[in-house]
């Protein structure tokens, strides 16, 4: 399964790594390679739990063009 993610750097310069196709999915690292390693594992455990509840695994993400001045 391959799932979108953002790397953003925080005010305390961690990286920090979101799953938007997975609400509250969030992890961070020191360096992309460790915040990319970490989010890894926190969607395994969110996938496991939306499945454990009966929820669907992920929701829908799609992307759109905008015109930037």
């Amino acid at each position: 399964m391959k799932l979108p993610v953002i790397l953003e750097r925080d005010e305390t310069g961690m990286i920090v790594a979101e799953c938007p196709a997975i609400p509250g999915c969030v992890s961070q690292g020191r360096t992309e390679d460790e915040a990319i390693a970490n989010i890894r594992e926190a969607i395994v455990g969110c996938l496991e739990v939306r499945a454990e509840e009966g929820m669907p695994l992920t929701v829908r993400t799609v992307e759109v063009d905008v015109a930037v001045a």
